[in-house]
């Protein structure tokens, strides 16, 4: 059956799940794994963080045609361009090495292009004449939990392992309107909407931890990463950035990238998030 979709370009081969395991593996394995401060709190340590992350969206969706005829291919960078509305929140509790974290986002995405001719329909050549009114919209969830255990746990420098579960809940709509001289083209009508939607869970595994620097530690460099697999071929995270704290207030500025091959047989093959993220962290 022909489909409707979109894709980004340069974004056709499959994830290796390779470098993001080799990456946890090696790390953990230089660790000192008995280095734990005599210091620990005994009680339970809370935080709490809001933070805006700006991710570009990128990825490959199969869109079933209403009607048949041939595919039409739209590279989703470039309609994809506004965040209608956010919601992004992460509670974290820690008892000596031991610690659980969960971090829920709502994303709601959409943005259209008029006139446009980054498009392509199957292997027929675009008339001149013709150009495409597109609208995409993108709404979900991405909620992960986890469990952590201290690896090591020092004054300026501390380090995680951890493992969990990741959920993916994601509808897109895809509304397009043919403009021009179609007669030439196989196609059923000028214009059309399909949606598609696909919940994964995944479990996870990774690091996370904290590199403090500074006269007073003030500063520090966080990191977090994980890998993991089950209803999608691969899922990994990666996080790097700067931070600063208050005492019991911490201002936070990271680099995140979140990536997903669903596989060929899902009606979303793959998708990713990747940009900066700004945050505050409370610590009760």
């Amino acid at each position: 059956m022909p489909l409707f979709m979109f894709q980004r370009s340069g974004r056709f081969a499959r994830r290796s799940l390779t470098r993001p395991l080799a990456a946890i593996a090696v790390v953990a394995a230089l660790l000192p794994f008995h280095a734990h401060a005599d210091s620990t709190p005994s009680g339970w340590q809370w935080d709490a963080t809001v933070y805006l992350w700006l991710p570009s969206i990128g990825g490959e969706t199969s869109f079933p045609p209403g009607g048949g005829g041939p595919s039409l291919d739209v590279s989703a960078d470039d309609i994809l361009d506004s965040l209608n509305f956010a919601f992004m929140g992460a509670l974290g509790a820690r008892k000596g090495p031991w610690g659980v974290a969960t971090d829920v986002i709502y994303l709601d995405l959409g943005s259209s292009s008029k006139g446009t001719r980054n498009f392509g329909i199957g292997q027929a050549d675009l008339p001149a004449s013709v150009d495409a009114n597109l609208n995409l919209d993108i709404t979900g969830w991405l909620w992960t939990l986890t469990g952590s255990y201290a690896l090591v746990q020092q004054e300026r420098v501390s380090m995680d392992v951890l493992a969990g579960a990741r959920m993916l809940d994601l509808e897109q709509t895809l509304r397009w309107q043919l403009n021009g001289d179609i007669s030439t083209l196989p196609l059923p009508g000028r214009s059309g909407n399909s949606s598609v939607e696909a919940t994964q869970w995944d479990a996870i595994v990774g690091l996370k931890g904290r590199a403090s620097f500074g006269a007073g530690s003030n500063w520090y460099v966080p990191y977090y990463l994980d890998v993991g697999t089950g209803d999608s071929d691969l899922t990994w995270q990666g996080m790097v950035g700067v931070g600063y704290s208050f005492d019991s207030v911490e201002l936070i500025g990271v680099w995140r990238y979140l990536d997903y091959d669903l596989g060929n047989d899902t009606p979303i093959t793959s998708i990713d998030f990747n940009g900066p993220a700004l945050g505050v962290t409370f610590r009760f």
